[in-house]
Formats: structure tokens, sequence, C-alpha cells
């Protein structure tokens, strides 16, 4: 089993400098939220330190999480609001909690971090278990750029970005692409007077469309679709998506007649 299919993995290597390099104002994704949820009760997957669970907890709304790291956890529980927020330890795909929710939601691109395409429909499908019937599931990611990745010429191109360069220490990040599994490999390297610091991630990417696909077997269905947290219109150059899905409503029954 690969470190990155361990829910803990992601939160344990990144906690202590994640809130820096999330360098995004959450109220607009609160103010959205909080209106979707309608008072009712919200769980976050992968709610982190809190960067928007404990602001959303914090307008009135009652939120829950899902976290797989105890260190990303201890992070939101420092912040003021962040420790009165109920967290359950685990996998954010089995959803191992019991509804009914009125909310579930998922943000910055997070459902990628998911390597196995199986456990991404898994996840949309624990989801619709613990909905209510007038529920939301939110879930926000980028648009993948093909322009990024290998153009299908096989597994293994890359590229290298310099991040930071000081007079004692220089950052680079370097990225390995695999167009065909829908999927990237990236080393963040730090080079200093103490050593080297290696801080990887990977990713399985998916257009909203897999989404939709992994929605539908859920029973769930696409009911808004916006290019950002301020509804601004989805269209075919958008970057990115935040997508509403809903419960599939339920199938008329046919009254029967006589001939």
């Amino acid at each position: 089993m690969s470190v990155f299919d361990d829910p803990a993995f992601f939160g344990e290597v990144w906690a202590d400098l994640y809130d820096e390099g999330v360098d995004l104002d959450p109220a607009p994704a609160v103010e959205f939220l909080a209106e979707t949820a309608g008072g009712g009760r919200v769980l976050e997957l992968a709610i982190g330190t809190g960067r928007v669970g404990v602001p959303l907890a914090a307008r009135g709304v009652h939120v829950e999480g899902v976290e797989g790291s105890r260190k990303m956890v201890a992070k939101m529980r420092a912040k003021p609001g962040g420790e009165h927020i109920p967290v359950t330890i685990g996998d954010m795909a089995d959803v191992p909690v019991e509804g009914p929710y009125r909310l579930v939601f998922l943000v910055y691109n997070t459902l990628f971090n998911i390597l196995d395409p199986d456990r991404q429909a898994l996840l949309f499908a624990n989801v619709a278990r613990v909905l209510s019937d007038d529920g939301a599931f939110v879930v926000e990611c980028y648009v993948p750029d093909p322009s990024r990745f290998d153009q299908g010429r096989g597994a293994g191109k890359g590229r290298v970005e310099a991040l930071e360069v000081t007079e004692d220490s220089a950052t680079i990040e370097v990225y390995s692409f695999d167009a065909a599994a829908q999927r990237f490999l990236s080393q963040k390297i730090t080079f200093g007077a103490d050593g080297v610091r290696l801080r990887p991630h990977a990713e399985r990417f998916c257009r909203p469309e897999e989404m939709d696909t992994m929605a539908e077997q859920a029973g769930l269905v696409l009911s808004e679709r916006y290019q950002d947290w301020g509804r601004a219109p989805f269209g075919p150059h958008s970057a990115g998506h935040v997508s509403v899905y809903r419960p599939a409503p339920a199938p008329r029954e046919q009254s029967g007649g006589s001939a």
C-alpha cells in the first residue's frame, strides 16, 4: 500500500505549514455554505485546520468534521472556536459518521487526494447515505488543464518550479504527471543549512463530468454548478468549479388503469 493511501498522511506531512500555504479568504465559501445549510446539521469532510469549518461554525452553523490527521485537528483546536467542533478521526471516503446531514461539503480540491477512482466513487456513495432527503453535497475542485499534464505520452513527464531562494536555502517543487492514470506526484524540496526536507503530495484529478457520473451512480444529481463561491457562471474556460449535488427525486408511481 502506498503511503498516500493512508488518510492521515497528507495532514501529518503538511499540518505545520498548511495555513501558510493556503492563502485564500474563506469568507465567500462560508457565505455560500451557510446559505446552503439552511440552519441544518453540517459535515465537513477533511476539515483539516478548520480554515472553513471554524468561521462557518462562528456563524451559528452546527458543524461537525471528519479528518484523517490528528495533527491537523490539533491545529484547528488551537483556533478560537475550533475546540468546540466535533471531529471523527477516519478516512473521508468512508464517511464514518451517522446522518442525516442537511449539508456535506468537501473543499479545495481535496477529493483529488483520494488516488483510487473506486474510492472517490465510494465517497459519493457514502455521502448519499448520510444526506437528508433535502440535503446537499458541495464539492470545490479545479478543472484539470491538459496543458499542464502529459498529453497522453505515457507516465513520467514532469516539470520543476523554483518556489523560494534565499541566501541560505532554496525550495523547489518537482512534478511527475501520468495523464493516463489522471495522477500527479509532487515533491516540495527545501535545501538548507540543516539538510534537506521533503514534502510529498499526490492527486488523482478528474473532470466535472466524471464527478457527475460518480454522483449519479450514488443516487445524487447535479443541482447547481458555479465557477466560484460567488456563483459566477461556470463555462468552458472556467478554471475551477463549485458543484452542488442533491438526492435524486424518487420516481413517481404510475397509476394503473383498466382497459
